[in-house]
């Protein structure tokens, strides 16, 4: 592992890090209690205290109630930022809790409680400590699962949920460094079991990139693939857009008048000719764009998307002068549907209730 994986975070480095929100409205500290999230609030406790004007801090702790020592790791938290000066507060997940899928379940409660902090308190960011190795994690887990392009790009520095940007200092900063930090600093902080329990996915997948460091898959490579990734997607998508604007440009100059198939313009409906000429990942963004823009029942499967532009594509080849192919199909809440040589997205009914 290379030294600098080690060494302590510097005061100037920490600068460097939350720099980008200096003029942030507040800022909402996402703390465990576990090394990354405490030295989060470590760090971002001296740098504010460096500034003359700044956001307002806030430290958050989620208690999902699943580990019986998570209660008292709170409460240290909530005596930890008391001495660094920071806000803090506890907020717990209530209510019945899932028997399958509990991971993914916590994440989501997790997000929501600190959205809602967020908003009562009128910050604008939520600030989490994932780290490179996180980054490479969720690659690694991405790609075992079959995800495109922009699922491989993993997390973003900054992003939206639940209404409120979240923010992520750390993904080029590893583990180790800020563990290095606490114990220079000489700060306690809390183990959580879960994290090396290989009945779930991601402990399993961080002992995976530990044999696949031998073969130069180590964290560091791994997180680069995903910032690479990221880069690569940003630009299909700038593409993307490109392309929806040329589309709605050639309706124009036609005279189409696509609201009169029944969508809205300027990107639910495509002529079919113009739409099949261009690249097949631009044809599968602008459609996975618009299904998701229309429809009802939450963000399109990648792969049903895949399957939906085949049986599009298919049609659009098969189609002359005098046969214009008709197809009609339901996704994600979305009605896709190809006639008169024009594609459309457009919402679909409701689904009727059975009755039980």
């Amino acid at each position: 592992m290379p030294e600098d994986d080690k060494s302590p975070i510097s005061v100037q480095q920490a600068k460097s890090l939350f720099a980008d929100w200096k003029h942030a409205r507040g800022l909402v500290l996402a703390v465990s209690g576990g090394p990354d999230s405490i030295a989060l609030m470590w760090l971002a406790a001296r740098w504010r205290a460096a500034l003359a004007r700044g956001p307002d801090l806030l430290a958050v702790t989620v208690d999902h109630g699943l580990r019986p020592e998570s209660a008292r790791e709170a409460r240290e938290v909530k005596h930890l930022a008391r001495t660094l000066g920071v806000p803090h507060r506890t907020m717990r997940w209530s209510g019945e809790k899932p028997k399958s899928g509990v991971p993914a379940a916590a994440r989501a409660a997790r997000y929501r409680l600190l959205a809602t902090v967020a908003r009562r308190s009128g910050a604008s960011h939520i600030l989490t400590a994932h780290t490179r190795d996180d980054q490479a994690e969720t690659l690694l887990m991405r790609l075992l699962r079959g995800s495109g392009i922009s699922g491989l790009a993993a997390m973003a520095r900054e992003s939206e949920r639940e209404g409120v940007l979240l923010a992520r200092p750390f993904l080029n900063i590893s583990k180790s460094q800020l563990i290095a930090t606490l114990e220079k600093a000489k700060i306690g902080y809390a183990e959580d079991p879960t994290n090396r329990d290989v009945s779930f996915t991601r402990p399993r997948i961080r002992n995976l990139i530990e044999e696949l460091g031998a073969e130069g898959g180590d964290a560091r490579n791994l997180a680069r693939l995903a910032s690479r990734l990221a880069r690569a997607n940003a630009a299909i998508e700038i593409l993307v857009g490109g392309a929806a604007r040329y589309l709605a440009l050639r309706d124009r100059d036609a005279g189409s008048r696509p609201a009169a198939h029944g969508a809205k313009p300027p990107n639910t409906s495509f002529e079919g000719s113009a739409f099949a000429a261009l690249p097949e990942e631009i044809r599968l963004r602008l459609l996975l764009r618009a299904i998701d823009r229309v429809g009802h029942e939450g963000p399109a499967e990648l792969g049903k998307v895949e399957a939906l532009l085949a049986v599009l594509d298919d049609a659009l080849r098969t189609a002359t002068e005098k046969r214009q192919p008709r197809l009609k199909h339901t996704l994600a809440g979305a009605a896709v549907s190809l006639a008169q040589g024009r594609i459309v997205i457009a919402p679909a009914p409701p689904r009727r209730r059975r009755p039980n």
